[in-house]
């Protein structure tokens, strides 16, 4: 057992021109277990490594007994090359359990796995006593199996000692108190407006009234003239003061920033295309090149407005079956297949390979739509939360995940295909994120499929259909 806590000192993150933060203190005492969440790019993993290298270390910003003995679990797993992701993480995981470590560091557990390998993870973390530090954004993983949050934004670490949740619901009402605040502050500028505008008028007349009188005394003059200075003076320093509590607050309202939503803007009404049968799949079978078939006797209907989820343990062939009817080369296929023309489909994954890197994102919106003027093109990017010159001219492989991941649902609205075909669209993306794809596949008029262990985000945007493919080997 850990005798002492770990305690944080000062702790500073940052890269290049970059700060993640700056003067992190906390205590970690032993049972703790710490949700770490953020947007992509926060410096969520690189604390989890930092932390890493000071428990290692003599590290005087992070402080330990000597009796810690932790295990971490990396999210991109270069062992057990033969074994699907979630057979990797399972025997990752047994492997450091098997190690006895009293503290366990866990970087995204739950990318890649499907919902059997997802229930068994959260059994396993539940059951387990030690101390647990978490980068995720699984909300069911955080909710499940962590009691503190260790929020990473604007430059700065917040604790928050409760459910995840209700850390999201403080934030929510604490904005709408603000908001409040703000709202009874103007009002009150305004009124102190209108007793200065008066004051000033005032001031004025009795300047004009009483200018000789006053102009022909000797010391009454001073006093006179200060005494006309101070009733102007006086609503002006409680305007002042106003105005200050208002930037106090406006300062506050900026730390929360609240996630903003986006616009989704689209080319086409679906109800203009009318329905149709997009995809027909009978006796299908697909493939790789002299190896036994992955999928046998494949049925499957898509027709125009269907949404349906793709799903199936780790290795049943989910990407098989995407990679088929795109005609990719490397898959062969036999049997009935009916698709949509290529440029009728569009495909987002999680490594965003719709996007050329070279591209910025104003030029990748203007190859879809080179009718568009500039102005169209702008105001399209802005829809999707592209607003700045910077934003709009910087090279796509220079974009953060969440900005990729952005840049790739614009893409969508401009284009607008028939039919999306989402490869684990919610991994790796931050909440924040998730939200604005949340936000624009509800919205969007054509047909999908979805390759998804997320039943949450499934749920959410709107599936009408599963197909579920069974490992055969």
């Amino acid at each position: 057992m850990i005798h002492m806590p770990i305690h944080i000192q000062g702790l500073a993150l940052s890269f290049h021109d970059k700060v993640c933060f700056d003067d992190f203190r906390c205590s970690i005492h032993y049972g703790d277990r710490i949700a770490i969440v953020g947007r992509n790019g926060s410096g969520k993993s690189s604390l989890l490594q930092r932390l890493i290298q000071g428990l290692a270390t003599a590290d005087p910003e992070i402080r330990h007994a000597a009796d810690i003995h932790f295990a971490h679990v990396p999210q991109v797993i270069t062992d057990f090359e033969a074994q699907s992701g979630g057979e990797r993480l399972n025997a990752c995981l047994t492997q450091a359990l098997a190690a006895g470590p009293n503290m366990l560091l866990l970087d995204e557990p739950s990318n890649h796995l499907d919902q059997r390998n997802r229930r068994a993870l959260m059994r396993c973390l539940r059951k387990w006593q030690g101390t647990l530090l978490l980068v995720s954004h699984d909300l069911e993983l955080i909710g499940q199996c962590t009691d503190t949050v260790w929020h990473i934004e604007d430059e700065k670490v917040r604790v928050f000692r409760g459910d995840y949740l209700d850390y999201l619901q403080e934030r929510r009402s604490r904005h709408e108190a603000i908001e409040h605040a703000l709202k009874l502050v103007d009002r009150e500028r305004e009124v102190a407006h209108e007793a200065l505008m008066r004051e000033q008028q005032r001031a004025a007349k009795s300047k004009r009234r009483g200018e000789k009188s006053i102009d022909q005394r000797k010391w009454p003059t001073v006093v006179s003239k200060s005494k006309t200075a101070r009733a102007v003076e006086t609503p002006g320093r409680k305007q002042a003061a106003i105005q200050a509590r208002r930037n106090t607050l406006a300062e506050e309202r900026r730390a929360l920033r609240l996630p903003e939503s986006i616009k989704p803007t689209f080319s086409f009404d679906a109800a203009a295309r009318g329905e149709s049968t997009l995809v027909a799949i009978r006796h299908g079978r697909a493939g790789y090149p002299e190896q036994a078939p992955v999928l046998h006797d494949i049925a499957l209907t898509v027709e125009s407005r269907d949404r349906l989820a793709l799903k199936g343990d780790n290795g049943s062939g989910k990407t098989t079956l995407v990679r088929a009817m795109l005609s990719d080369p490397q898959v062969w296929r036999a049997g009935d297949w009916m698709l949509p023309r290529p440029e009728d489909i569009a495909v987002l994954d999680q490594h965003y390979a719709m996007l050329a890197p070279h591209r910025t994102a104003l030029e990748t919106i203007a190859s879809l739509r080179p009718a568009w003027s500039e102005v169209q093109l702008r105001r399209h990017l802005a829809d999707y939360l592209f607003r700045t010159n910077a934003e709009v001219h910087t090279p796509v492989a220079s974009l953060s995940g969440g900005e990729k991941a952005r840049l790739c649902m614009a893409r969508i609205g401009a284009l607008t295909p028939r039919l999306i075909i989402l490869d684990e669209p919610s991994n790796n993306l931050d909440l924040e994120t998730r939200n604005h794809l949340v936000q624009v596949l509800q919205a969007f008029p054509g047909a999908m499929i979805v390759i998804s262990h997320d039943e949450a985000f499934l749920e959410k945007i709107g599936t009408t259909g599963t197909l579920k493919l069974i490992k055969t080997s």
